[in-house]
């Protein structure tokens, strides 16, 4: 890691223990494979509880997905081309997560999330185009199980060489991206067969 005043932010969020580590993710100032590597390294240290590391985790990454989905829903695409720089999120991060949002449907608020770019910014159409909140909610709690148990286990077997994820990270979000596409294509030719035995 080259950007020293993050590892400054995590050690200073640390600090508040749970807390810290749901802000962290809330804030979207810090990719969430950090913060939870992080976490991970906490609590092979002892300073923190595996099960409270990880609740901290799945809250605070649905919570900041929550907050883009309503950003997208009371200031849809307008909002964050004006914005959006500010939230770390580019046009191009928006165009390509609505690409997927309409070609794949709801099922991609689960999937998007193992997938690079997409992932970033999938709330965002899902709050335009006025998804239900309750499944919108589920699909990305659901999502935030594996994710974070994921980087929390690499975070506690790297120990103090954790920030060293973005290099491991990435052997591991390869196959889950691979997996999340072939899971979308099964969805998408399941859906397909049943309207056609309903028809």
């Amino acid at each position: 890691m080259n950007h020293e005043w993050l590892v400054n932010l995590l050690t200073l969020l640390s600090d508040w223990g749970y807390i810290g580590i749901a802000l962290a993710l809330m804030i979207e100032v810090i990719p969430s494979e950090l913060v939870l590597s992080y976490a991970g390294f906490m609590v092979s240290t002892g300073k923190l509880s595996f099960i409270g590391a990880f609740l901290s985790g799945v809250i605070g990454g649905t919570a900041a997905q929550l907050f883009l989905y309503w950003l997208g829903y009371y200031g849809g695409r307008p909002f964050f081309k004006k914005y959006g720089k500010y939230l770390f999120i580019s046009e191009k991060h928006i165009e390509s997560a609505e690409s997927w949002f309409d070609r794949y449907g709801t099922i991609v608020i689960f999937t998007a999330r193992f997938i690079p770019v997409v992932r970033h910014a999938i709330s965002i159409p899902a709050g335009i185009s006025r998804m239900s909140l309750t499944a919108f909610t589920l699909y990305t709690f659901a999502a935030m199980l594996p994710w974070t148990l994921l980087f929390m286990i690499i975070g506690m077997e790297l120990g103090i060489h954790w920030e060293h994820i973005e290099v491991v990270g990435v052997r591991y979000l390869k196959p889950l991206s691979i997996i999340a596409i072939a899971g979308i294509c099964l969805y998408l030719l399941f859906s397909y067969f049943r309207n056609k035995k309903k028809s």
